[in-house]
């Protein structure tokens, strides 16, 4: 029986953290307290539900503890000055059963939520400190289960989330939606931190493991939590599609003892053809927004000419290539060529694309960029230069920190030797 009450906790935690740490936010007007508030919460629960049950409502339960929780600190603690007294006169003048929790704050929840989000990826935070902030908060991880996603000790991710609260204090950050103006960048602050906790779930950087699913799918989650708060920004779908799509190759990325399988020798029997369809849909609703792509939605698009080619050979190169021409226009970057390169190469040749990796050799940006020499190997060994694809082969397992990749650049390196 405890078993399970913890169990549902931990599911209910999962659920409405989110919800409850945006909630407390607002009464508060600090996101360091709400959270802990919510801390407090959830060890009453562990502690109590054992013993009582779970609750009709464990949203409303979970909320009422924590507005107790907040009634004790500000009677313990009069240091917090005249905004908490407030706030004590505001909580004390209230019955102190649980309040129903959906009637008192799911008017405001979106609001509040998304308030949450701009506020974990508040630019005053550094990159990793937001990606940490932002699971914590919206993704309801605990710092063990973030370490582990990222392969760093648990005191260094727990380091992040007590400096960037106490940053966010500092700096005086309110607990609400930026100005107009400064809209569309914190936005883009907000989906370039739900894209890279996707990508390090989707190509894990270093480790033993070649995909980290859990971090796909709560970056999913995110998305789609942003997708419903923002329904107007086009990006915001796009960045869904994107990721609903690349998700529904998960299984047929790996073969039966974890090796990684390429793109063009999965099985597309294997992809998830609901993911590739909620996908689309998302792609469409970008595209209904009008104007042009954005950076998430080209490379949206660039895979949907994937999902909707039933065999490797049927994919349309051309137009993918002309896809990342746009890309590299609108989002210029050293690693947006050198995907272009790939696609050139397919599309036309690999003495194209050669080319176009050959210009990126001196590129500071690519100098221990395990996929630079991956790919210009992959391209001289199409061109029957295969002694010198062994030698780039060679370098780019010497550079990757993944395990499983590092065992198919060798396994490479070595069928380059043979044939050389």
């Amino acid at each position: 029986m405890a078993i399970d009450a913890q169990r549902a906790v931990e599911a209910v935690w999962r659920i409405e953290s989110a919800r409850l740490i945006a909630g407390l936010a607002r009464i508060v007007g600090d996101v360091g307290v709400a959270e802990e508030l919510a801390q407090d919460a959830l060890v009453a629960a562990l502690e109590q539900w054992p013993e009582s049950g779970v609750p009709e409502k464990p949203g409303a339960w979970l909320m009422g503890t924590a507005k107790h929780r907040a009634i004790d600190l500000i009677r313990r603690n009069q240091r917090l000055g005249r905004k908490y007294e407030e706030l004590g006169h505001e909580l004390m003048a209230q019955e102190l059963e649980a309040p129903d929790f959906e009637a008192a704050v799911d008017d405001e929840i979106g609001d509040d939520l998304l308030r949450l989000v701009f506020t974990a990826c508040h630019p005053v935070l550094s990159t990793e400190a937001r990606v940490a902030l932002t699971l914590r908060l919206l993704g309801g991880l605990t710092s063990e289960e973030i370490a582990r996603a990222f392969l760093v000790p648990v005191a260094t991710v727990q380091q992040r989330i007590v400096r960037a609260k106490r940053t966010l204090t500092e700096a005086h950050v309110p607990f609400e939606l930026p100005p107009t103006p400064e809209l569309a960048e914190r936005l883009a602050s907000v989906l370039e931190v739900v894209y890279l906790i996707f990508n390090e779930g989707y190509a894990a950087t270093a480790g033993d493991d070649w995909m980290r699913p859990g971090l796909c799918e709560d970056a999913l989650r995110l998305g789609r939590i942003l997708a419903g708060l923002v329904p107007d920004e086009p990006e915001v779908h796009g960045l869904v599609a994107l990721m609903e799509i690349q998700s529904s190759r998960s299984r047929a990325r790996k073969g039966p003892s974890g090796e990684m399988v390429l793109l063009l020798d999965q099985d597309r029997g294997r992809w998830d053809q609901l993911l590739i369809r909620r996908g689309l849909a998302a792609l469409q609703r970008a595209e209904d927004r009008g104007g042009a792509f954005g950076p998430y939605a080209l490379q949206a698009a660039i895979a949907a000419c994937h999902a909707r080619a039933r065999r490797g050979e049927d994919t349309d190169w051309k137009r993918i290539a002309a896809l990342y021409d746009a890309l590299a226009e609108l989002a210029p970057s050293p690693v947006v060529e050198l995907n272009r390169a790939v696609a050139v190469a397919m599309a036309f040749g690999p003495a194209a694309g050669l080319e176009i990796v050959d210009s990126l050799a001196t590129e500071p940006a690519l100098g221990a960029y395990h996929l630079l020499p991956s790919v210009r190997g992959d391209l001289l060994a199409k061109l029957g230069r295969h002694g010198e694809a062994r030698a780039e082969f060679e370098r780019a397992a010497s550079l990757t920190r993944n395990e499983p990749e590092r065992r198919l650049l060798q396994k490479r390196a070595a069928a380059s030797a043979e044939r050389g």
